[in-house]
């Protein structure tokens, strides 16, 4: 036969428990009525929602200037378009980077930008109708 033990209501979990108000009306009390203990609830509240809030938007900014930071100090090889930091030779094909090397491709974009001619980039589209193509053609 199966035993059920029954526990009694003074042994329960305390998350069972039914939420103690008279704190919340403390609290109420504390907030609304004027006097130092008010005071200092607000300033302690205030200052917990200034972190929470503050302390994401700092961390954030710091991140992104990092970010840029990290950006110009990366170095894209020549040879095969790979980025490292802080290497001479390039990890993945080997090529050794020029020491002047951003005003070396600098001057390689500007060279390459003005070398070529637009109109030979260019696509002549021309537009066919093909419902009049279609119907020509049966005609004939």
């Amino acid at each position: 036969m199966a035993r059920h033990t029954v526990v009694p209501e003074a042994q329960s979990s305390p998350m069972l428990n039914r939420l103690p108000w008279w704190w919340f009306v403390v609290l109420a009390l504390l907030l609304l009525a004027p006097g130092p203990a008010s005071r200092l609830l607000l300033d302690v509240v205030g200052g917990v929602t200034l972190l929470v809030v503050g302390l994401p938007v700092a961390l954030g900014g710091v991140g992104l200037l990092v970010w840029f930071v990290l950006q110009r100090r990366l170095r894209t090889c020549t040879a095969c378009g790979f980025r490292s930091l802080g290497s001479d030779v390039c990890p993945a094909c080997g090529t050794v980077f020029s020491i002047d090397e951003p005003q070396a491709a600098a001057s390689a974009r500007a060279v390459s930008d003005t070398s070529f001619d637009a109109r030979d980039l260019t696509v002549d589209v021309t537009a066919i109708d093909v419902d009049r193509d279609e119907a020509s053609k049966q005609d004939s």
